[in-house]
């Protein structure tokens, strides 16, 4: 199991990218969850094999239509999920 925490830049806000994340990663089976942050910025959180985790990144760097991506940090996450959840504003 990999766990990666995520942080997205770019256009990210206002744009669907909370709810296609949710969309993609329960569709890829990853677990997680997903939430703006005050700055303009996107943090995750996903965890699920190495496949589901390449796939779920693939996904965040392009993001939903009208999302333009800048860049995707990813460092070692922590936790355990059950499901992949849009988490409030932090």
């Amino acid at each position: 199991m990999e766990v990666r925490r995520l942080l997205i830049t770019g256009y990210v806000q206002g744009v669907g990218y909370r709810y296609g994340m949710v969309l993609a990663a329960r569709s890829i089976g990853v677990t997680g969850w997903v939430r703006n942050r005050r700055d303009g910025s996107v943090e995750a959180m996903v965890a699920g094999d190495a496949e589901q985790v390449a796939r779920i990144l693939d996904w965040a760097r392009r993001g939903p239509a009208g999302a333009e991506v800048a860049h995707v940090a990813v460092e070692i996450g922590s936790g355990s999920y059950t499901d992949f959840e849009q988490k409030p504003t932090a």
